[in-house]
């Protein structure tokens, strides 16, 4: 390549390495901005909290009803109070955005007030076990208030599993689902409302016979003669969760409602680190309309206001490596809002209202997902559910990527390996356009001599000095720029490889050999990042030298910013690339020496 072009690709390649430095080194150690009020804060300058509201809570959006608009004109008059006097912000279909209702005690209904006095009461729950889930809901609407995802420990080799959901203070994290009075006003069995259940606990492990569990809660109105039964269905080895509303209306009148799910997290700003690679996936509230799937920030008030009626979706909480989800109903038209106070968030959907004939029934259903990005359960789950293993915009790179490498660990039973197979099968893509570059490498490896006595024939005149070099590349036929083709196309393969690595829970804490037990953490003893560092070396010492002194600096330098910069990196990430430099350093090594067999052979005329 020429001197010009070869520094132009040196200098920002290297430019970009120290940029990437500079970005980590600003989020870790740069000023912080004043941290926003806390939730708990925001709570004490508010009204008093709604009855009802679970512990842990330090929010008013505990108490909040999403509600639907009841289909008889009258009922769609005005908002009515919701159970248990808490804050509903009310639908009005197709208006845009739901308002924050407050319900005064001279405006409920006896049957509201009754049930506000039993909600008050602190409530029980039914603790469900399964091989991978440890769950507990409360009987106040049945809400999943605890989560322990027993197969994945917090830390490789300790016994405490991961908790995805839980009421602790600044660490709440609940799924409330429930049935509201879409403005028809009476009460309904919310997630403010208190249920009973025939068993305090339920178990599907490795002894139980069975691969389903049902925990079915029930819920009664005397007042309307109205009884649900709101069951939870579990399944062995799975964390999809579906959920059913049977409702029988045994009194003299209509009875309508509608069914909503919603996802209430405490969500305090993540501060990122070079040193914890999870701090980089996002986390925070998601949705899916059917077409498209967004990431909801928060700071922005446009994604603070959301209302927006989709019909094939759903909506995620999401985090590193772990998700909550809630896949409405197919085929029926659900309203998405998000409300925040604080550091606190609320996502909900909510459904078309329905009405119950005197005398007769209806069901409900939702599908609830608790646990990691397994991608083979979330596509059986949802429509594209298994777009919250974000890969961002090269998503349409990686999934290939990670099937790939699903299949040949399917082969191997090891992610390590797999991870070399596929960068093997990638290099064999590759391998048309490395052999092209490679022998153009090789050629001006062997014209090094002539490239050099050209330099000291015109070392006084650059001008020349580039058209003469131009003059013997086309001689030889060597493409210049050749050599650098490879490493520009192979960078979003590089990067899509990347977000499989950081984002497939598949890999997390999956050992390879050795030293490396987690291949989505950084190698512990930094072997991997040297190896690294060796290998560009040696690859740079079978590629021509360059002729400019600065630019054969910058390929001396290059190495070490590399490794440096992997060090923080996934093992399995750095392992790809040390098998992409050995796998390309072989190929190379043979290219030179055919080339350079060839070029003995034409100078002695055999």
């Amino acid at each position: 390549m020429t001197s010009t072009n070869a520094r132009m690709f040196l200098w920002l390649g290297l430019v970009m390495a120290l940029w990437i430095n500079y970005e980590t080194y600003q989020r870790d150690f740069a000023p912080k901005p004043p941290p926003p009020p806390t939730a708990a804060e925001i709570a004490k300058a508010a009204a008093p909290t709604a009855p009802g509201a679970l512990p842990g809570a330090a929010t008013t959006l505990a108490a909040s009803v999403p509600q639907t608009v009841a289909p008889a004109p009258a009922a769609a008059a005005a908002p009515a109070p919701t159970p248990l006097g808490g804050t509903a912000p009310v639908v009005a279909a197709p208006v845009a955005a739901a308002a924050a209702v407050a319900a005064t005690p001279a405006e409920a209904a006896a049957p509201v007030a009754a049930a506000t006095t039993a909600a008050s009461a602190t409530p029980g729950t039914v603790r469900v076990t399964t091989d991978v889930l440890d769950l507990e809901i409360s009987l106040q609407g049945g809400a999943l208030v605890r989560a322990d995802l027993l197969v994945y420990p917090r830390v490789k080799g300790e016994k405490a599993p991961v908790q995805l959901l839980n009421v602790a203070p600044r660490q709440f994290y609940a799924l409330q689902t429930g049935l509201s009075d879409a403005g028809a006003g009476g009460a309904r069995p919310t997630h403010l409302a208190l249920f009973t259940a025939p068993q305090a606990a339920y178990s599907l492990t490795a002894g139980s016979s069975g691969d389903e569990l049902r925990v079915p809660l029930t819920w009664s109105d005397p007042a309307t003669g109205v009884t649900v039964t709101k069951t939870f269905v579990l399944r062995r080895g799975q964390y999809r969760i579906d959920l059913q509303y049977d409702v029988e209306n045994r009194g003299t009148a209509p009875w309508v409602a509608a069914s909503y799910a919603q996802i209430l997290r405490d969500d305090p700003p993540v501060e990122r680190s070079m040193f914890s690679v999870e701090s980089y996936a996002f986390q925070g509230p998601a949705y899916y309309d059917g077409t498209k799937y967004q990431k909801l920030d928060r700071t922005e008030a446009e994604d603070r206001a959301l209302a927006r009626d989709i019909t094939g979706g759903w909506i995620a909480g999401m985090q590193h490596h772990f998700t909550t989800a809630v896949v409405p109903e197919a085929g029926k038209s659900y309203r998405y809002s998000l409300q925040t106070q604080g550091d606190q968030y609320l996502l909900s959907t909510a459904g078309p209202a329905t009405t119950v004939a005197p005398q007769g029934g209806a069901t409900f259903k939702e599908t609830l997902f608790v646990g990691p990005k397994l991608q083979a359960q979330l596509e059986t789950t949802g429509p594209r559910l298994d777009l919250v293993a974000d890969y961002g915009i090269l998503t349409l790179l990686a999934k290939p990527l990670f099937w790939l490498l699903e299949k040949a660990h399917s082969i191997v039973g090891n992610w390590g390996w797999a991870i070399v197979i596929v960068t093997f099968l990638i290099k064999l893509v590759f391998y048309p356009l490395s052999e092209a570059s490679g022998k153009s490498m090789a050629k001006m490896r062997v014209l090094g001599p002539r490239i050099k006595n050209l330099q000291e024939t015109f070392k006084d005149d650059r001008e020349k000095l580039g058209r003469a070099m131009m003059d013997l590349y086309k001689r030889e036929k060597i493409n210049p720029v050749a050599g650098c083709l490879p490493i520009l196309i192979q960078m979003p393969v590089f990067f899509a490889f990347y977000w499989v690595l950081l984002e497939s829970v598949e890999m997390r804490q999956a050992p390879f050999m050795g030293w490396i037990q987690d291949l989505s953490a950084k190698d512990p003893f930094y072997v991997l990042p040297l190896i690294m560092a060796g290998a560009m070396f040696v690859q740079t010492k079978l590629n021509p030298t360059p002729p400019d002194p600065i630019q054969a600096k910058v390929f001396m330098i290059l190495p070490i910013v590399m490794s440096v910069t992997f060090a923080f990196f996934p093992a399995g990430l750095v392992l790809y690339w040390v098998a992409n430099t050995l796998i390309s350093i072989a190929q190379q090594w043979n290219i030179n020496r055919r080339i350079e067999a060839e070029a003995k052979k034409e100078r002695t005329g055999g």
